[in-house]
């Protein structure tokens, strides 16, 4: 079994004259990405290796994260502005002795990923989460494995 970990990046802000790429966390996002990343700790919700998006909210909500998990963490830019099958790809990348793994990257797209493997309808706000349990033991695997939703928090509601 594997499990794959989607998570909204935090609250953000738009400074003038930022770029989209370049948007930092609001202070808001920064509390909220704490509040979950001690969460998920707490509630025994393993994570073997977190890989962002380098879009400065994710790989900041990642950033976050990594303080409570301690992991070894990585980029992908198909993680920024993702379709499905940059998702995917990113998935049939992984090693497996991976076996929880955490992707950080945005709206729509990882909503519209997340609704493509699960009958639950999903819109992630700021800073959700969503667990799936993979029913494969390598990633190759997963476009044909059965897929479950274990878990779905949003930051205000925990």
């Amino acid at each position: 079994m594997k499990q794959l970990i989607l998570v909204r990046h935090a609250k953000s802000d738009w400074p003038e004259e930022t770029s989209d790429f370049d948007r930092p966390l609001a202070d808001k996002g920064l509390l909220d990405a704490l509040k979950m990343s001690k969460f998920l700790k707490n509630n025994n919700i393993g994570i073997d290796y977190l890989i962002s998006s380098p879009a400065a909210r994710a790989l900041g909500t990642c950033k976050i994260f990594n303080q409570t998990y301690n992991l070894t963490f990585g980029t992908d830019e198909k993680l920024y502005n993702p379709s499905e099958s940059n998702f995917e790809s990113v998935i049939y990348d992984l090693n497996d002795d991976l076996n929880s793994v955490a992707f950080f990257s945005h709206n729509n797209g990882i909503s519209n990923f997340a609704n493509s493997i699960s009958e639950d309808i999903f819109h992630f706000p700021t800073c959700g989460v969503a667990g799936f349990q993979i029913d494969c033991d390598s990633w190759s695997q997963f476009d044909g494995a059965n897929k479950k939703l274990l878990f779905f928090y949003e930051p205000g509601k925990i």
